[in-house]
Order: C-alpha cells, then sequence, then structure tokens
C-alpha cells in the first residue's frame, strides 16, 4: 500500500475540499494507481493534518467524481476506480447530453467537432482499414434500413477503422446526443437518400487507399449534414 506523500492540501476552500483535490490530482497524475487501495482513515488524517470526519467528506467528494470505490469485508477498504473505455463514454454521453439539454453545447458545435475528428479519421482509415472493416462498412451499405442508426453505425465502424480507440471512446457521445437531442426521426426519405451516396463516395475512397479522396468525401458529407440538422434542430424551438 503506497501511502499518500504530502501533507500539503493546497488550495482555497474547506479542508475536505483540499484533501479532495490533493487526492483527485494525485489520482490524475498516476501517483494512486488504478487499483490500488488508499491507507486508512486514520493514517490519511494524520497524513494530511486534519480530522477523519473530513477526510470522510473528502472520500465522498472524490468518490462521486467516479474516481474511487469502497469495497466492504475483509480485504475492503478505498480503492482507485479501474477505469473501463465504456464507462466513459456513458459518463462523456451524460454530461454531454446535460449541455445541450441546457443549450451550453449547440448542434453547430457537435457537428464541428465531429468534422475535426471525422476528416482525419477518414484519412487514417484509407490507410489502416482492414478487409473486415471494409466488408463491415459496406454491409452498411446495403442495409436498406435507412435511418440515424444505420447512418451512425457507418460512421462508428469507419471510425474504428482509423485503429485508434480513443477517437471511438469519445466520437459515440457524440452520435447519442445528435441521435436524441436534435435528429430523432424528423429527417424525411430523401435526407437518407443523400446520405447513402455520400457513404458510397467514402467507401469507394477507402477501397482505392486513397486518403485525400476519403477526408475530401468525408468533410463534403458532414458539411451536407449541417443545414438538415439545423433546420431540424430550429423547428424543435418553434
Amino acid at each position: 500500500m503506497v501511502p499518500v506523500v504530502s501533507q500539503d492540501a493546497t488550495g482555497t476552500g474547506p479542508a475536505y475540499q483540499k484533501v479532495a483535490r490533493s487526492l483527485r490530482e494525485r489520482i490524475l497524475a498516476g501517483d494512486l494507481a488504478p487499483g490500488e487501495r488508499l491507507p486508512v482513515e486514520s493514517e490519511l488524517a494524520e497524513e494530511f493534518g486534519v480530522s477523519r470526519s473530513t477526510i470522510r467528506e473528502a472520500l465522498r467528494v472524490v468518490s462521486s467524481q467516479d474516481l474511487l470505490q469502497t469495497q466492504r469485508g475483509v480485504n475492503g477498504g478505498t480503492f482507485v476506480k479501474v477505469a473501463e473505455a465504456g464507462h466513459v463514454t456513458e459518463l462523456l454521453e451524460a454530461g454531454l447530453g446535460l449541455l445541450a439539454a441546457e443549450d451550453a453545447v449547440t448542434v453547430d458545435e457537435l457537428l464541428e467537432v465531429r468534422e475535426i475528428l471525422e476528416v482525419p479519421a477518414a484519412r487514417i482509415a484509407a490507410r489502416r482499414a482492414t478487409p473486415e472493416r471494409l466488408r463491415e462498412l459496406e454491409l452498411c451499405l446495403h442495409d436498406e434500413t435507412e435511418d440515424f442508426d444505420q447512418h451512425r453505425r457507418f460512421h462508428e465502424v469507419l471510425v474504428a477503422s482509423a485503429g485508434n480507440r480513443l477517437l471511438d471512446l469519445v466520437t459515440t457521445p457524440i452520435f447519442e446526443v445528435l441521435r436524441t437531442r436534435f435528429l430523432r426521426d424528423r429527417a424525411d426519405a430523401s435526407f437518407w437518400g443523400a446520405v447513402s451516396h455520400d457513404h458510397d463516395a467514402i467507401v469507394d475512397a477507402l477501397r482505392a487507399g486513397d486518403a485525400d479522396a476519403a477526408a475530401d468525401a468525408m468533410r463534403d458529407h458532414l458539411h451536407k449534414l449541417r443545414d438538415t440538422y439545423v433546420e431540424i434542430d430550429r423547428e424543435g424551438r418553434r
């Protein structure tokens, strides 16, 4: 068990907030590793020079930030949480959803981030896409269900084809917020037909291994989506 090294819980605010801030910083810096058990309350209280009740409140704060978890029993205690990609994605999705609901994030901003992420992803995918991934994309093209889920699946497979797990993690919440907050089922059939045509062009570029063409096709596709998303968002506000 590695002890908390410093007794200096710096920063302003109540003592428990200072301790919580110090613990959070140590976890994010890797000084307290995932799965590591923290010292018991009495040891932490001595380390930080505060009461055990202050330590308990600090631990509650850090646990609420999903950085710690408590296990009961003989081998129990407070442990640094082991992150899972799916859980991180869920947290991002929830946060983005709340921001969108409060109009703190606009549809324009979400689409702009998609372009920042997906245009380079298409470029990389043209170099890295495996035959298996290309077949998955082709299956998406042949899916006769023209709706957001089919559109989303195509983009998820394309992003996965870039072979960067962090891209998967950050794009999935954006797709979901666009679906639930903005698009839902309000786009007409002609829109989905145009989407399918754009997807064909993207896959053609990927098959050819043409990174520039793939990036250009993705950029054009996302630009075309923008007007429909913005109009649907505008109508939803009336």
